[in-house]
């Protein structure tokens, strides 16, 4: 699945889609000056980026394209670990896939695997006009 990031959300923060599959979406993203807080850990608004960009691509890749469009209609996030530098991976997986709505559950780990964030998202799976 070919994205264009240019100018977006994504290529600001440096989020890279890795993997995208109907089972699963696989996302990095550096822990940087593009996405530290003040002091100098991870923004928890750029793991719920991370967390919704994922959970976007994996409704977007369930959609019928030429019918559907997708948005994110709610998402909450748990942030359990601080990270100041390198690189984070988001793995989201479908919890739920009906014909108006999508919910996703996305873990957001480290390096070492060990759990930075876990977040659900709720998905708008809107018919084109």
């Amino acid at each position: 699945m070919d994205i264009d990031i240019k100018n977006t959300l994504m290529e600001a923060l440096g989020i890279t889609i890795t993997s995208v599959t109907a089972e699963e979406v696989v996302a990095t993203m550096p822990v940087d000056q593009r996405t530290r807080q003040t002091y100098g850990m991870l923004h928890g608004g750029a793991s719920v980026a991370l967390a919704e960009t994922v959970a976007s691509v994996g409704t977007y890749y369930l959609i019928n394209h030429e019918t559907e469009i997708c948005v994110g209609m709610e998402i909450n996030a748990n942030h359990v670990r601080g990270k100041e530098s390198g690189m984070v991976t988001a793995y989201a997986k479908p919890l739920h896939q009906g014909k108006t709505t999508m919910v996703w559950e996305i873990k957001i780990v480290d390096e070492m695997d060990h759990l930075i964030c876990i977040s659900r998202c709720t998905m708008a799976v809107i018919k084109k006009k």
